[in-house]
């Protein structure tokens, strides 16, 4: 995993591809968290927290990071000690469109306290600088304040409106479509970054510093 999987490092958070050691802290965030994240996350499945679910989540993680055509991270504090909740770089796209799709989560406890904001940011320069992608796009649904403010403050330009895109909670409903394009990005709050190991693998042992 560790060729494929970048560590993101930036103002408090660190990200990285989540471990199988990592089941307990996930499983107790999302089940207290329960609460806050279905009203705007898929219908949950019956295992939905359940070991061998968390374990396919694995597999398909360190698939697509292998693949280069997404990268899931779970989002801690900088001593590495504590969850936070999850961010998703994914469906990326190559040729003319050079584009992915932000997705993200934050337990309850967590909330409202600037740790997915400061997550973006690193996503937003590993996306732009490091995997040379040219657009990210964000949906939201148009009742999520939380998550259009969120957006909003990362620099993202809402773009229209999107019918019946995703199913959340059993409910076919609309999103909001936001957008940020690498002109766009500023690099005042991505002025740094750092990579180790050999410079012509992928991701070997890569560390994105944001600074």
């Amino acid at each position: 995993m560790g060729s494929s999987a970048p560590v993101l490092t930036g103002d408090g958070v660190l990200l990285r591809l989540p471990r199988h050691t990592d089941f307990p802290a996930w499983r107790n965030l999302r089940e207290e968290s329960r609460d806050f994240l279905r009203p705007w996350e898929p219908m949950w499945t019956l295992d939905e927290l359940s070991w061998p679910a968390y374990r396919r989540r694995i597999r398909r993680y360190n698939q697509e990071a292998r693949e280069g055509s997404g990268y899931s991270f779970f989002i801690f504090d900088a001593a590495e000690t504590t969850l936070f909740g999850g961010v998703t770089v994914g469906h990326i796209r190559r040729g003319v469109a050079q584009s992915c799709t932000l997705g993200y989560w934050m337990g309850e406890r967590h909330a409202g306290q600037g740790h997915m904001r400061r997550a973006v940011e690193a996503v937003k320069l590993f996306a732009f600088d490091i995997e040379g992608l040219h657009r990210i796009e964000a949906a939201c649904l148009p009742r999520n304040e939380r998550s259009i403010r969120l957006l909003e403050s990362c620099g993202f330009s809402h773009e229209g409106h999107l019918r019946g895109y995703l199913k959340i909670a059993g409910r076919w409903e609309d999103h909001c479509l936001y957008a940020l394009l690498a002109e766009q990005w500023s690099r005042s709050t991505a002025s740094a970054v750092t990579q180790t190991g050999d410079p012509t693998s992928r991701h070997q042992g890569d560390r994105v510093s944001v600074s």
